[in-house]
């Protein structure tokens, strides 16, 4: 039971190419069973391009999933047209009074500012707060994990003194742990962050638990059962390309920026990367939409209570 989608939204040409079944809404009418609702809060520059890497990985589930794109209601982006924002984005203002099974909060290029000095820093700390009573389960990704930290338990991050760039070894920490069924006992993930969180700084009576954690690339995935909350660092959403799409962006603009580690081969930018981390996204997708599936309530009026 695939994604559910608009018809002319960007990625769904993407899905169909790839063979990632995406539901017409007279399909998903004839079968009488409640989709899983999915909000995804898309923080990130260029919006098409991040829509499209989430909904191939919620569309990749067995189950029916309806995927609603959310927008800061106090911030108009800059990267995107104002007709694709408004055909098809809706402002968390309208749909605050509305309850989800899963909510995805993206990363954003604002990490080295302090939290307070966002301009949407008060919306989104609402935003944190309404998932408790809102959302059955939320997946907080790179500088969004960074910010939900911060705001429910006051974690702070650090300034690198350098950009933490490139395809990481990880190490599964908790294998008996729900959303790293079928992980291997090492992965890549993609970095790309000029921020860190440090484990020392996590709270000890918190329920805090490090899922995924890498040698040099620090923490990267924490469970807090208490919050119904993933805490995701690292880009493990990212096209194959997505990494070199910042190499050569930055290095297009002049902008000071090594090479990407263990992403090119024989670090020669020339040559195409190879996707190392894929199998693992869908994994820990799927992991969370089965943990949705299993523990959300059919009465969507109950979630949060």
């Amino acid at each position: 039971m695939p994604i559910r989608i608009p018809n002319d939204l960007p990625a769904r040409h993407t899905l169909e190419t790839e063979g990632v079944m995406v539901m017409t809404e007279a399909s998903a009418a004839r079968q009488d069973i409640r989709p899983l609702r999915i909000g995804l809060l898309n923080l990130m520059p260029n919006k098409i391009k991040t829509e499209t890497q989430f909904a191939r990985l919620i569309g990749a589930t067995p189950l029916q999933v309806e995927l609603t794109l959310v927008k800061i209601t106090s911030h108009r982006p800059k990267n995107t047209s104002a007709e694709h924002m408004l055909a098809f984005y809706e402002d968390w203002e309208d749909v605050k009074g509305q309850k989800f099974d899963g909510f995805i909060v993206t990363g954003a290029p604002v990490e080295l500012l302090d939290f307070e000095d966002v301009t949407y820093w008060p919306e989104l700390s609402r935003i944190y707060d309404w998932t408790q009573t809102h959302v059955q389960s939320t997946m907080n990704i790179c500088w969004g994990a960074q910010a939900a930290l911060y705001h429910f338990h006051k974690v702070p991050k650090h300034t690198l003194p350098k950009k933490a760039f490139g395809v990481y070894n990880h190490k599964n920490l908790k294998p008996a742990s729900p959303f790293l069924r079928g992980f291997s006992d090492d992965f890549s993930i993609p970095v790309s962050r000029w921020t860190e969180n440090h484990r020392a700084d996590l709270p000890a009576d918190k329920g805090l638990e490090v899922l995924m954690e890498s040698d040099e690339a620090g923490l990267c995935l924490i469970n807090d059962p208490r919050r119904r909350s993933l805490y995701m660092f690292n880009h493990i959403e990212y096209d194959t390309n997505s990494l070199g799409d910042e190499y050569f962006r930055d290095t297009s603009a002049g902008k000071p920026i090594e090479l990407p580690a263990k992403y090119f081969p024989g670090n020669d930018p020339a040559r195409p990367p190879e996707n190392r981390w894929r199998s693992h996204a869908h994994l820990l997708f799927g992991n969370w939409i089965n943990e949705l599936y299993q523990t959300t309530p059919f009465d969507m009026s109950k979630i949060g209570t």
